[in-house]
């Protein structure tokens, strides 16, 4: 197998903004998710109105641009339930045709949920009375995974139906027409806030509305499930399926005997659209969570977050399926702290990737936006 490298190749860039509203007590976005309609469209899905990464406020945003993503809509709310929803996907299923998911998360009996003992009198006030808003009965009906789907461009939404599996950027479409979700296991919203739950994939042949469930990712050993997170996939020309996952290390700091980097990506495949997934392998260097795309040069981008001094987006690029990568391709590099990432990317028309991603823009007072990068795929001996 070839080995990957770390690349210092310079890339042209282009910077914009999606939503941002820095003086707003509600003014946090995140976990964005891009795809691109036939017509050009580009639609863009957030956790958004929120007051902070864990909060009791996640609301499901879209926005859209006509226009190669230079300028946007201003976000509009397609889902509220009363828990806090969070890392949005989309997929365009052709047509007008598009494909929404979320997971919401009951916070009240987190670390940060409830009675937290936030330093500002009005946000503590706000997050204790938003969360006392939520019982056991709006809990039950609404924690866990969600997908939805749009038959006029998102406009408007059919009833939601629960899926067995989430991951932060949704399904994607396959050439055979069917779609595929690499996806946390989720049995319940207890065991799920523990970690517990494997990496698997599950597949749907009528465009989403039904699932049937396939093979689960098998754990390296001496690791636990709790430790894998976040995962994204891409068909390669051949069907080949190609998964990276998230990788955090153990409380000992010790995750597989050393062997595996905390904070990194490790790399499965599936030969038969999902059934069955490889041993992970680890790719040994910080970047986290990963979004796939196969570009039309025939290249595979992985595009993720730098959670790490100096703080930023960056990308990863393999020539031949996955089997090296040359990595730490920077698309920026001056966020303020690690709370910035889950990038996601499309190719337009002029085979220019556009990356959207969720970052602070001013300093680390302010809070998150939506933000977009616009850049070049580099030749390969370039």
């Amino acid at each position: 197998m070839a080995k990957s490298k770390r690349t210092a190749k310079a890339l042209r860039v282009q910077h914009g903004v999606i939503a941002s509203f820095p003086s707003d007590f509600f003014g946090y976005f995140s976990w964005p998710t891009v795809t691109l309609m036939p017509s050009g469209r580009l639609v863009v899905v957030a956790s958004g109105f929120r007051n902070d990464s864990s909060c009791p406020f996640g609301r499901t945003v879209l926005c859209h641009s006509d226009d190669g993503g230079q300028k946007w809509t201003s976000p509009r709310v397609v889902n509220d339930s009363p828990l806090d929803d969070r890392e949005a996907g989309i997929a365009s299923l052709g047509e007008n045709q598009l494909l929404l998911s979320w997971f919401s998360s009951d916070l009240r009996n987190s670390t940060d949920g409830g009675q937290w003992p936030l330093a500002d009198a009005e946000q503590r006030e706000r997050w204790n009375a938003g969360y006392a808003q939520i019982d056991s009965v709006s809990a039950a009906d609404y924690a866990g995974a969600w997908m939805c789907l749009s038959e006029d461009g998102g406009a408007r939404w059919g009833q939601p139906q629960r899926l067995m599996l989430t991951a932060p950027h949704g399904p994607i479409s396959l050439q055979t027409n069917s779609l595929l979700l690499l996806g946390k296991y989720v049995s319940s919203a207890e065991s799920f806030a523990r970690g517990e739950g494997a990496v698997a994939s599950m597949r749907s042949t009528d465009g989403g509305r039904s699932w049937a469930l396939g093979g689960t990712v098998p754990l390296i050993p001496n690791t636990v499930e709790a430790q894998y997170s976040d995962p994204h996939c891409v068909e390669l020309p051949d069907g080949t399926l190609l998964g990276l996952i998230c990788f955090q290390g153990s409380p000992d700091g010790s995750p597989s005997g050393g062997r595996v980097t905390d904070c990194s990506l490790v790399q499965t495949r599936s030969e038969n659209r999902g059934r069955q997934w490889s041993m992970p392998r680890p790719l040994g260097f910080h970047g986290t969570p990963p979004h796939l795309i196969h570009h039309s040069s025939g290249a595979i981008i992985c595009t993720y977050g730098h959670r790490q001094e100096p703080y930023g987006q960056r990308a990863m690029v393999s020539y031949d399926g996955g089997n090296s990568w040359e990595y730490d391709l920077v698309l920026r590099d001056d966020g303020f702290d690690p709370d910035l990432g889950y990038p996601a990317s499309v190719e337009l028309p002029d085979r220019s990737i556009l990356t959207v991603y969720y970052q602070r823009v001013d300093g680390v007072r302010d809070p998150c936006s939506l933000l977009w990068t616009r850049w070049i795929l580099p030749e390969k001996n370039e």
